[in-house]
């Protein structure tokens, strides 16, 4: 059929006889919209959500892109084997790439390379390693991850890195984030891991992260890991910030969201630490086995060349003290009755070296009148566990010759009470106090009858 009766206008022809293109036909039907910046913002949040839900980055900016974004990728950055490395792709010419992505995308270039970083960061941690779970990096990996955060503090000094977009991003592969590259990121201050954990949002799943973590660590460790001079170096820097940010007193360090997380977070893993370990120890731990090493590991980690020549005397005092006090009254499933019976069992001779190798360590922070006041406000505030009560005092009188004096006249002050107001719980703690103390020999102690005699409690009209 002829379409000659066909208008012009209808068969896409000027009057001059040229066929006109599409795109000329619609234009003149498209009513331009005006310049909306509340529209242009709503656009831009819906890029960068597009971006952080997005798994593979490479692969988005592919699609927008086109086989030219293939010169972003990170590969050969991090791929310390190629002997193109930083050679054809360097990080200012991948920087002004990535500004140049982020114009064309209309986000800002930080959210947009923090996104790849993180993404990068997932890949070599997902690289084979050595053990099944593990914590530790391998060679490979190491030399990997160097590449990639010298490119990422380039990022940083130039304003094109955002440290807050980063942390939520490494959270997204958070299963398969390795410990020591978190203390890396740390260490070479491309995101501190006080950032890191206050940008979770959930305290304690990230405070059940880190307690496996610390497990696995304190594991390989006295596994005689290959890479042992790291492991050290990480549990070291992780118990200094977990003491200094969870027990500094009125602190005014700066933190990127709410003030009261990051302590929170790090007493909880403090705490979950100590039970697990005392759990352990309550339930019969078997020599040599994995949860033997890890809380061997952890004990270790109480001694001076964990703490003391880097963390000021009053944050550590009041972690020591803490502890002590877990120790005293966590689980407290024995009544003084049992004690009665059972504490020749609980002297220091019997208790678990694993056990009196921690309050040794505390004995080097804490001296003896310290302990002894604690020992006293604990047991006359809180329920306690009379095992781990009863082994203390010994180990007080063992370790720690003023100790015997300072038990004689708190023991003292706790029969006058118990006469003068017919306490007798304070009666039954003095009792029970000297017994396991004369336990340990006249070096250590007096006799218990000694001690009755010398008292003179025996002469007191209203003793049975």
């Amino acid at each position: 059929m002829s379409d000659s009766w066909v208008p012009n206008s209808a068969s896409g022809q000027d009057p001059g006889g040229r066929r006109r293109a599409w795109a000329e036909l619609l234009a003149g039907r498209v009513k331009r919209e005006k310049y909306n910046p509340e529209r242009a913002q709503k656009l831009k949040e819906s890029a960068v959500r597009l971006l952080r839900s997005h798994q593979d980055l490479n692969a988005l900016l592919l699609e927008v892109e086109g086989p030219l974004c293939k010169k972003l990728s990170l590969s050969k950055v991090i791929d310390c084997d190629s002997s193109e490395a930083y050679a054809n792709h360097s990080s200012s010419f991948i920087g002004s790439a990535l500004q140049d992505q982020a114009s064309r995308l209309g986000v800002p270039v930080g959210i947009l390379s923090a996104g790849m970083v993180a993404s990068s960061v997932g890949q070599i941690c997902t690289a084979p390693a050595e053990t099944s779970h593990p914590v530790l990096l391998t060679v490979e990996q190491r030399k990997k991850l160097s590449s990639l955060l010298e490119f990422a503090q380039y990022l940083l000094a130039h304003s094109m890195f955002s440290r807050l977009s980063f942390c939520q991003e490494l959270w997204k592969i958070q299963s398969s984030l390795l410990l020591e590259a978190v203390w890396h990121l740390h260490v070479q201050g491309i995101v501190s891991l006080q950032e890191l954990l206050e940008s979770h949002p959930d305290m304690h799943a990230v405070g059940s992260w880190l307690f496996r973590n610390l497990c696995c660590l304190c594991e390989q460790m006295e596994a005689s890991c290959q890479h042992a001079d790291v492991a050290r170096a990480m549990l070291s820097d992780f118990v200094q910030m977990f003491v200094l940010r969870g027990f500094q007193k009125n602190s005014d360090l700066r933190r990127t969201v709410e003030p009261e997380k990051m302590p929170q977070v790090t007493v909880d893993v403090l705490q979950r630490m100590l039970i697990f370990a005392l759990d352990a120890l309550a339930a019969g731990v078997q020599e040599e086995s994995s949860t033997h090493k890890i809380v061997r590991c952890w004990f270790g980690v109480f001694s001076g060349h964990t703490l003391g020549s880097v963390i000021s005397t009053d944050p550590l005092k009041r972690f020591f003290s803490h502890t002590l006090t877990q120790i005293l009254t966590h689980s407290p499933v024995l009544k003084a009755s049992d004690a009665v019976q059972m504490q020749r069992e609980w002297s220091f001779a019997r208790t678990h070296p694993l056990l009196t190798s921690l309050y040794r360590r505390l004995f080097v922070m804490l001296s003896a009148e310290e302990l002894v006041g604690h020992l006293q406000e604990v047991l006359e505030t809180q329920e306690v566990h009379w095992q781990r009560v009863l082994s203390f005092v010994s180990a007080l009188v063992v370790c720690f010759p003023e100790a015997q004096q300072l038990l004689e006249d708190w023991v003292a002050r706790l029969m006058a009470q118990a006469f003068e107001s017919c306490q007798l719980d304070s009666m039954v703690t003095a009792f029970l106090v000297v017994r396991q103390a004369a336990l340990e020999g006249p070096s250590a102690f007096l006799s218990y009858a000694d001690w009755f005699k010398e008292a003179d409690y025996s002469s007191r009209p209203d003793t049975a």
